[in-house]
């Protein structure tokens, strides 16, 4: 008579239910078939997922990018709510947007989820967010990570994190190198938080101020927890488009550090960026998250996009080309402000004016 799997019941009791896990992947993978490549090679299951490089050859000099990053503290309100198939959209809005705006095409995503106790349904709705983004950004979600962390993580808690490899001509490589003085920038609206700035809004409004999560917001028209969980807009295609269209410079990602702190990245040294508040009404949660807080407009404006999820540094002559495209594929943009020369001085970025009255 045999006896029991000692291995298997250790590492049970230990926490860790490696059925759980299998469980979970048989409950991916319709979601993570709808992200296929034509140059993935393989299924799940593997020790790492497979790209066909040879795909590259249509390139005269093709150069890799790669891009890493997670969801941070906005995870937590997909916890405290119980809903698990948006964040993915955070993550890869995260990943592939940093990766576009240096011109690259995303080809493929690997992700990592750790939590404290594997739930087959709560795994597969995370992956199934971060499938349907792949998906709309076409990368493809090559493989990936779910590691139980019992002890470490309690049991309904999770983290979630990424990275992308992308491809762009060499020559196409978009950047500093390329803005002049009098190019003008342009802003793309974000969905929302987008996914920065949550340690600070979560203090804020459900710490501090006591607010809960299923409080209805009249400024928002919604509750807490619905605002707060907003997506984030995956802007890959679009900024893909945008590039092929027109004649581009430089783009900014706008995400942890705000606007100034983000677009400086991307301008040379001797060109200064004056950006005019006037130029738009940031949604109510900014305002709203500055008032309960008492936070000043610097603070502010460092932490958060204020409503901006893209600026794009492009010469006056590609402006009405580029806003005609970005409203055919239903992004609003607006002419945010304009760049000039100041010789001997290090990039910088100046905002001016006041936002519109709500």
């Amino acid at each position: 008579m045999s006896g029991p799997d000692r291995t298997t019941s250790a590492y049970a009791a230990a926490g860790v239910d490696i059925e759980a896990g299998d469980r979970a992947v048989e409950l991916m993978k319709a979601h993570v078939a709808a992200t296929r490549r034509p140059e993935v090679l393989g299924g799940l299951g593997g020790f790492a997922g497979f790209f066909d490089a040879s795909a590259l050859k249509g390139y005269r000099h093709p150069v890799l990018a790669t891009s890493t990053d997670g969801v941070g503290t906005k995870v937590a309100i997909a916890q405290a709510l119980d809903i698990h198939d948006t964040i993915g959209w955070d993550l890869i809005g995260m990943l592939v947007d940093d990766l576009v705006v240096t011109g690259a095409e995303p080809l493929f995503v690997t992700d990592y989820i750790a939590c404290g106790k594997v739930v087959p349904e709560r795994i597969a709705g995370i992956v199934k967010g971060i499938a349907q983004a792949c998906a709309a950004a076409g990368a493809a979600l090559l493989g990936g990570e779910t590691a139980e962390h019992p002890g470490l993580l309690h049991p309904d808690e999770y983290d979630i994190a990424g990275a992308t490899t992308g491809v762009v001509e060499r020559d196409k490589i978009l950047g500093p190198d390329r803005v002049r003085p009098g190019d003008v920038v342009l802003a793309l609206a974000a969905s929302g938080l987008h996914s920065n700035g949550y340690s600070l809004v979560r203090k804020v409004l459900l710490t501090d101020a006591g607010w809960s999560l299923d409080r209805h917001v009249d400024d928002f028209g919604r509750t807490l927890g619905e605002e707060l969980l907003t997506p984030t807009r995956v802007y890959a295609k679009d900024i893909l488009a945008l590039v092929e269209g027109c004649e581009v410079h430089a783009i900014s990602h706008i995400t942890g550090g705000g606007l100034a702190n983000n677009l400086v990245r991307v301008l040379p040294d001797g060109v200064a960026a004056r950006l005019d508040r006037a130029s738009w009404t940031p949604a109510p949660v900014f305002a709203t998250v500055q008032q309960v807080g008492g936070i000043a407009q610097p603070d502010i404006e460092a932490t958060l996009n204020m409503g901006v999820g893209m600026a794009v540094v492009l010469p006056q002559a590609s402006v009405d080309a580029a806003q005609a495209l970005l409203e055919a594929r239903g992004v609003p943009s607006w002419l945010l402000g304009e760049t000039r020369a100041e010789a001997g001085a290090p990039a910088s970025v100046e905002l001016i004016g006041n936002h519109p009255a709500q």
